[in-house]
């Protein structure tokens, strides 16, 4: 998969793997329990997709959402370059593990 960096390329992944798997969008709908609107709009790089609605797709069509720092230092300004070195590496999000938390303090 491509390395991400917009809302309209998360909405092309997703629409790539949909199609990959022979879904339609209402299938895709159903399994993510959103409307088809709902698909219609991410797929097209909405920016104001609900996160988890977003991280919910992309678990419902096998695909992984991997955070890393960008190493390629040349693009970035001095001061950004200071201010990431200071940064550690954000570990990677077990989205199943976040969900499931959720629920489990949704049930209090």
């Amino acid at each position: 998969m491509p390395i991400i960096h917009t809302p309209r390329e998360l909405g092309l992944a997703i629409r790539s793997r949909r199609k990959e798997l022979g879904w339609g969008q209402a299938t895709l709908a159903e399994q993510v329990g959103v409307t088809r609107q709902w698909i219609i709009d991410i797929e097209k790089g909405k920016p104001r997709a609900e996160l988890v609605l977003a991280l919910r797709a992309l678990r419902v069509l096998g695909l992984s959402l991997h955070v890393e720092a960008e190493r390629n230092e040349g693009v970035a300004r001095d001061s950004d370059k200071q201010a990431r070195s200071k940064v550690p590496a954000a570990p990677a999000l077990d989205i199943d593990a976040i969900v499931e938390a959720h629920r489990s303090d949704g049930n209090r």
